[in-house]
């Protein structure tokens, strides 16, 4: 399979690759339709049932899911701008909002601006249309390169993710993750100015959006070198646009700091992000092994012991590079990365590609026991729907 792994013109409903519209399509694919509605089943259920306990608590029936945890500096960003909140810790350490970027609290406030909702609404409106967008992405790829089987499983098994409930609060992993799959999948068509595009998006939106402009130039080196040079103009504009975003905001950071090119880590330092080569994970592991913890934590590293190994699967069945620098890059993040240990499964959500052999064996158990099949998809979901109402209404683990 080549790096594009363009679907043959069956796949495609037939035609030539230049008629086919990037993104988003005119008319939806087929059986998209279905993959969306189950989609916003899972997800309508998990707010359904954070309301429920909530308003069984006494609560706001949606408390938590506008103003949880980062949500708040995103708000106040959106609000107030930069440079105009700090949190100082114990330790003296000094955590800024410049370790936030900007696209989503800048979607924030031009939505509030333009719409008559609060910033709080304007970000669960944000985040939940982008979660569709996402779906829809998502189906694409698996359409593209699978079939509408495949392409509606991994929708499903993305949707009923244990942490998948960070789709519904103000976050930016849905954001990334719409603005991941359709420059992946415009990577896929070598539509090379559109994935540069959404690539420099994407860099705006988290620190890990960077992974997608690395997906981008992957691929583009692996075309230079197949094609021996000879090859689009497109291809190289895109490829010089895709990590602008990432490196404009980081810049910029650095400037407001007084150190161009390394103001930008030591504010996230601050938050105790920092690559470390996995040495985080491993006095997380010691701990855990001497100590125990709370089932977030143990669950967390079940998570992430499980990327690991679905990006091992998925480099054995040949995905296409496109998909495997991009899941490669989080895994690697994930693992190598400092931080709270119970925030990784969260990092790893944007990471659909990895969902690929889980639905692909999914789809082979549905065509030879479809009773088995259902009934492990509904307690996928019923396990993603109770433990992302704990999450919400119940631990004090921050996502």
């Amino acid at each position: 399979m080549s790096a594009l792994s363009p679907a043959p013109a069956s796949q495609r409903g037939g035609g030539s690759d230049r008629r086919v519209r990037l993104p988003l399509q005119s008319r939806l694919l087929p059986g998209a339709a279905q993959a969306l509605a189950l989609f916003a089943a899972i997800r309508l259920a998990g707010i359904a049932a954070i309301a429920v306990t909530n308003h069984v608590a006494g609560h706001p029936l949606l408390k938590g899911l506008a103003h949880s945890w980062d949500s708040r500096w995103y708000l106040h960003i959106a609000e107030y701008g930069y440079g105009t909140r700090v949190h100082v810790l114990a330790s003296g350490a000094v955590q800024r909002d410049w370790a936030f970027f900007p696209l989503y609290p800048g979607l924030i406030r031009a939505v509030s601006t333009v719409l008559p909702i609060s910033p709080g609404a304007a970000a669960l409106l944000i985040a939940w249309t982008a979660s569709a967008v996402a779906a829809y992405g998502i189906y694409a790829i698996g359409h593209q390169l699978y079939g509408k089987a495949v392409a509606t499983a991994l929708v499903g098994v993305w949707a009923a993710m244990p942490h998948s409930v960070v789709l519904d609060i103000a976050y930016t992993e849905p954001l990334l993750t719409a603005l991941a799959a359709w420059s992946l999948y415009a990577l896929m068509k070598g539509r090379w100015l559109w994935a540069g595009g959404l690539a420099a998006l994407a860099g705006l939106a988290r620190p890990t959006g960077f992974a997608v402009a690395v997906a981008v130039g992957a691929v583009a080196v692996h075309e230079v070198i197949r094609s021996r040079g000879r090859v689009p103009l497109g291809l190289w504009i895109g490829t010089a646009i895709a990590p602008l975003g990432w490196t404009g905001f980081m810049l910029w950071v650095g400037e407001h700091t007084g150190d161009l090119l390394g103001g930008y880590f030591t504010v996230q330092r601050a938050w105790d992000s920092r690559f470390d080569f996995g040495a985080g994970s491993l006095h997380f592991l010691k701990s855990l092994l001497l100590h125990g913890g709370r089932v977030v934590y143990p669950l967390a590293l079940v998570i992430v012991t499980a990327a690991v190994l679905l990006f091992c699967l998925l480099c054995i069945e040949r995905a296409p590079l496109a998909l495997i620098a991009y899941a490669g890059v989080l895994v690697l993040i994930t693992v190598g990365g400092s931080g709270p240990y119970g925030s990784k499964p969260r990092f790893l959500l944007p990471a659909f590609p990895l969902l690929i052999p889980l639905a692909r064996a999914f789809v082979r158990t549905w065509r030879v026991r479809p009773k088995h099949a259902f009934l492990l998809g509904a307690a996928l979901a019923a396990l993603s729907v109770a433990y992302g109402t704990y999450l919400m209404t119940a631990s004090h683990a921050p996502l």
